[in-house]
This record gives C-alpha cells, structure tokens and sequence, in this order.
C-alpha cells in the first residue's frame, strides 16, 4: 500500500477527533518510527510503498489512536528536556510543565560544588536523569512506589547514560523512606506528586483519564496535599541545612502550598507561574 493511501485514511478517520494539524503530526511520528521514513522524504517520493508487515503496524496505530490512546504509549517513546524517555501505562507521560520545574533546578544550581539530589515520584525517571545529564556534579536519586515505573525509569537511565541510584519506597511510609535512605542528607529533594483532585477529572482529556496511571495522577477531594505534607515532613529530616525542597504542584492550591511551607519554617519560598500563566511550581530553603 501506499504512504499516501495510509495518510488519507488517518485523516478520514482522526480528524473528526483531533483536528487536521495533529493528525498530520501523529501520522509522520508512527512512519518515522515504524517505516524510517521522513515527512520530508515523503514529499520527494510521495509514491512511496511500504511493507505489509509496516501497513499492519500502522493501521494498528490508526485504531488505537481512534481509541484515543495517547501516541506516546502507541510509539512507546516520548522527548523530555531534550533526551529521549520510553514510557507505558506505568509510566505518567512527562509535561512540559515538568521541563520548566527541572530548568529551575538547574539554573539555581549550576555551580561545581558536589550535590545530593532526591527526586520523589520519579515515573519515568525524566526529572532525576536530567538533572542528571545536566548537573555533573550531582549524586541523584529516585523514588518510586511502582515498581513497573522504576522498571522504565532504569531503562530511561542506561537509554541516556547516567547514573541514577533507584529505590523502591512509599513516601507516604516515611519509616520506610528512612530505612532505605538512613544514612544520606540531600542538598535537593524535588517532586512532581499526584496531585489532581477527583473533582477536577472533567477537566481532563479522555485520552488522559483513560490511559494515563490513576496512581501518579490522583489524590482525593478531601485531602489534596497528602503526598505534599509527606515529602515536606522527609525534607525536613533529610535535608541539609539550606537545602532546597522544589515542587510541582496544582494550579489551584498555590495559597495553600506556600501557606505549608511557610508553616514549617521554609525560608525564601517562591511561587512561579508556569508558561500558561498558572502557579505551577514552588521552592522553599530548609531553615
């Protein structure tokens, strides 16, 4: 069959659910991935035939996609902070409002000094291996209650060549974190924790909310900084002094965030706002 026949049919089929431009977008990623082959070459062989085994993978793709699973999962690779990451249902698929908390970090800590990092919730791994590809200074580590995610994100380190120590802990069992971290004080503990509340599920994709690990995504109503009192009582037992503890967290609970970090005795706590405008990420200093 040809490319362009396949294309036509993504279109027919996908356009109705999301638009013109993104289909043309998934299209080009799935043949690249499963066809190497690139928009631009198919413009120059836009006769171009493909295999049966490569039209099954693509109708395939064009299924799930009308299934609205996200593309990341589909290729089984997504980009963040410029390296490549593999992800799957275990794994929450990295934002780009992830990339501006890890730009943060490493802005405020580009220096030679030696560095303990902690990164807690880690998924994929995006946030610890960035800052470690980025920081060469850093000892990092990472986090997770998932073991499928700690799977992936030790796959994501070797995938980008560094070195991660991985741990397989519950924060919400600081015991247990302790236990596992006895004998170690970080300079850096930063956190992008569940933290969308049931009653904001209408706001979200389907593609998301049907896909996407409920595990990483979700807290209750009644108690949305659950995840965020844990990791700040461990900051406050495991950070250096002037340690910096940095979060990702919920557009709407920014008052309450700083109003947490302000009542245990954080110093210099910035909101910021992420691109989109919305408070999106917080630092406070150990005092």
């Amino acid at each position: 069959m040809k490319l362009k026949t396949i294309k036509e049919a993504f279109h027919k089929e996908l356009d109705a659910i999301y638009g013109k431009e993104e289909v043309s977008s998934f299209f080009y990623l799935l043949i690249e991935s499963y066809c190497y082959f690139t928009r631009l070459k198919l413009a120059l062989e836009p006769e171009k035939t493909i295999s049966k085994a490569e039209e099954e993978l693509l109708l395939q793709a064009l299924n799930r996609l009308k299934e609205q699973e996200p593309i990341q999962y589909i290729i089984g690779e997504t980009e963040f902070y410029g390296l490549p990451f593999k992800v799957n249902a275990h794994t929450l698929i990295p934002r780009p409002e992830t990339e501006e908390l890890v730009e943060w970090v490493i802005v405020s800590n580009k220096r030679s000094k030696p560095l303990t990092v902690l990164d807690i919730g880690t998924g994929t791994g995006c946030i610890a291996i960035s800052l470690a590809k980025n920081l060469p200074n850093a000892k990092v580590y990472a986090l997770d209650v998932s073991e499928k995610a700690l799977e992936k994100a030790k796959e994501n380190a070797v995938l980008n060549e560094v070195e991660v120590t991985f741990i397989s802990a519950d924060i919400l069992n600081q015991s247990t974190c302790d236990l596992k971290l006895e004998n170690v004080e970080f300079d850096i503990i930063v956190s992008n924790p569940p933290y969308v509340r049931n009653l904001e599920k209408q706001e979200m994709r389907t593609n998301v909310l049907a896909n996407e690990p409920h595990l990483a995504l979700f807290v209750e109503d009644d108690n949305p900084l659950q995840f965020y009192n844990a990791i700040t009582a461990f900051a406050i037992a495991k950070l250096k002094a002037k340690g910096e503890l940095y979060f990702e967290i919920n557009e709407y609970l920014g008052k309450e965030m700083l109003t947490l970090l302000q009542e245990n005795d954080f110093k210099d706590i910035e909101l910021k706002k992420d691109f989109f405008g919305k408070d999106r990420m917080l630092k406070g200093v150990k005092g």
